[in-house]
């Protein structure tokens, strides 16, 4: 019977064709091929945000005044509802740290070189994807914590020069957050991210088969590959149980709980700060003076926000060094340099300078 059924879906699907195809890609063995887990480990999280989501759509409710009540209910009243919030926001931790690590890997393993810059491209708007993932469902369970924060947020792309208005327009719907707000934060994350990253993902995948797994420059390659399938594909399956086991771990040890209910006409809290991914940003404009050489300091962090996530999309073209498989001393400084900054600005946040 179960022989009968490989061959229908093999007559079907031609999985015997693509497990060839898989078998014959190589990946290469060198000392830095763990790094190659975390581009698995991050797509694998994902697919847990896309089905913990689902799950929360079924009683969610994306109105001021039913919002926070249909969390309360699937917090207190559905069968395992706080798992699955507890999951849904862990996860999507994990997946920007997996992101990360992934995207800083492929930086300093050179990765993002001829013929690789559409697939670089790719990973880069998929973090900026991920990151919007973040931002827009922060409002969506109507507590304080998320309210404010997303009040906050939304007022700081007005200082972008001549599309900061309309930016903050588009995401608010008005002056202020309110039930429009929710509307358009809640389409943006349900619908109109996840077909987005679905097509970029697939694109990044298709683009990895294509050309394959990058070697680093410099690195000694072991003689014998790795075949993908099924070498290949027991270490990530095997990657994908260590990280959902440590997901599990950090569920039941760290639940998430819900605040108090927003009330768009209370003070912000004291001390309020957004979440760690977003905490570089938030630090760089507490500790700048209100303006430098007559010019407001959020229209200088704006636009170096905006000048770096060109320059980071556009790397492939900018490193020619790279394309000629010599190394680029300079950007691996500035690399280390950003990193450095990044971890920083967040330790800095978090002890209250």
């Amino acid at each position: 019977m179960v022989e009968k059924i490989r061959q229908w879906l093999n007559e079907s699907l031609k999985l015997d064709t693509a497990l060839s195809f898989l078998h014959h890609k190589q990946v290469p063995q060198h000392k830095h091929s763990f790094w190659y887990l975390f581009g698995g480990l991050t797509l694998f999280f994902f697919v847990i945000q896309m089905l913990s989501g689902m799950l929360l759509l079924v009683y969610y409710s994306p109105t001021p005044e039913t919002a926070y009540e249909s969390m309360v209910q699937i917090m207190t009243a559905v069968p395992f509802g706080w798992l699955i919030r507890s999951v849904h926001k862990w996860s999507a931790n994990l997946m920007v740290i997996s992101m990360f690590l992934h995207l800083a890997s492929t930086f300093f393993m050179r990765a993002y070189r001829k013929p690789r810059e559409l697939m670089w491209m790719s990973g880069v708007a998929q973090l900026f994807l991920v990151l919007g993932f973040a931002f827009t469902g922060s409002l969506l369970p109507w507590d304080t914590f998320g309210y404010f924060a997303t009040q906050i947020g939304t007022e700081i792309p007005r200082s972008i020069p001549l599309v900061g208005e309309a930016v903050v327009a588009l995401l608010r719907g008005g002056d202020f957050v309110d039930g429009d707000s929710l509307k358009r934060l809640f389409a943006l994350h349900v619908s109109i991210l996840p077909l987005a990253t679905l097509v970029v993902v697939l694109f990044h995948i298709i683009l990895n088969q294509v050309h394959g797994t990058s070697t680093p420059i410099g690195t000694q390659v072991k003689k014998s590959s790795l075949p993908f399938y099924p070498n290949y594909m027991y270490r990530d399956a095997l990657s994908w149980i260590v990280g959902f086991t440590l997901l599990f771990v950090i569920v039941l040890t760290f639940p998430v709980e819900l605040g108090d209910k927003a009330n768009p006409y209370a003070s912000s809290p004291y001390g309020i700060k957004p979440e760690w991914y977003f905490l570089p940003l938030y630090q760089t404009l507490k500790i700048l003076p209100p303006s430098i050489m007559g010019i407001n300091s959020e229209v200088i962090v704006n636009s170096g926000v905006g000048l770096f996530s060109t320059l980071l999309l556009l790397l492939p073209f900018l490193d020619r060094k790279g394309a000629r498989n010599e190394k680029n001393k300079v950007l691996m400084f500035l690399g280390v340099v950003g990193i450095v900054y990044v971890v920083v600005m967040i330790v800095m946040a978090y002890i209250g300078i």
